[in-house]
């Protein structure tokens, strides 16, 4: 049974990067683990150089007339490599959109209360969608939702940039903000706090006394507890027959 995406016959494909034995030209020029160039070679020469100094032997550039090979560590490098991607996945800064809905007729309280809103999206960089939704009969006042975004933009000036200005869609009206550049400081992490040692006790441990283990109970004790169990169970045997009787 032939697996998915192989013809009979057909050879597995060989990786982006060939190394050690996948490398089948006659010739190689290569360069050494410290980066100095060794020369022109066959490739059995290299990999023997690579085996006697416990490296790899990978081509580097293989458009090369002949292809340039490198002897290294390729486990580390493949490892340095995804770490490295992980770095820069980790680095990147995602800009997200975060869209505040408003109303033709927005009141003060509410105005201040989103725009606070729209600030702090500004200040961690994102950027903000301003949207004003139209009901019923204030579809036909276009203009009211105009100057109140007009008076949005107007209040950012110092902070934002319009990258979208203001069109109609259906019922509502929007546009796009975003941070404007060096307007708002990105915040510092603060540091750890350093960790202060305590003193150090001189000498070794104190050794802590083992609580010494109970005494056993006297003899003597034992032997009255089992006659005053011995005479319960008489006790429990007669009220039994009683009972019978």
């Amino acid at each position: 049974m032939f697996k998915k995406g192989l013809r009979p016959g057909e050879d597995r494909p060989e990786p982006s990067v060939r190394v050690n034995q996948r490398i089948r030209v006659p010739e190689v020029r290569l360069i050494g683990a410290d980066g100095a160039m060794i020369g022109i070679m066959t490739s059995g020469e290299a990999l023997d150089r690579a085996r006697s100094a416990g490296l790899d032997l990978v081509e580097v550039n293989p458009k090369a007339a002949p292809p340039v090979c490198r002897l290294m560590d390729y486990g580390k490098f493949k490892y340095e490599q995804k770490k490295q991607a992980n770095l820069a996945r980790k680095r990147q800064t995602v800009i997200e959109i975060k869209e505040i809905k408003f109303r033709p007729k927005t009141d003060d309280h509410d105005y201040d209360f989103k725009m606070r809103h729209i600030r702090r999206f500004l200040s961690e960089g994102d950027k903000a969608k301003i949207t004003v939704r139209f009901r019923g009969r204030e579809l036909a006042h276009p203009q009211v939702a105009q100057h109140l975004l007009d008076r949005i933009v107007a209040d950012l000036k110092d902070e934002a940039v319009v990258e979208q200005t203001s069109r109609m869609e259906g019922r509502t009206m929007h546009l796009l903000i975003a941070p404007k550049a060096g307007a708002i400081p990105k915040p510092v992490p603060a540091a750890p706090a350093p960790v202060v040692p305590g003193p150090r006790l001189a000498g070794p441990l104190p050794v802590v006394p083992r609580a010494a283990p109970l005494p056993p109970p006297p003899r003597e004790d034992l032997e009255k507890d089992k006659e005053k169990d011995d005479d319960d169970d008489e006790d429990d045997t007669d009220d039994t027959d009683a009972e019978e009787k």
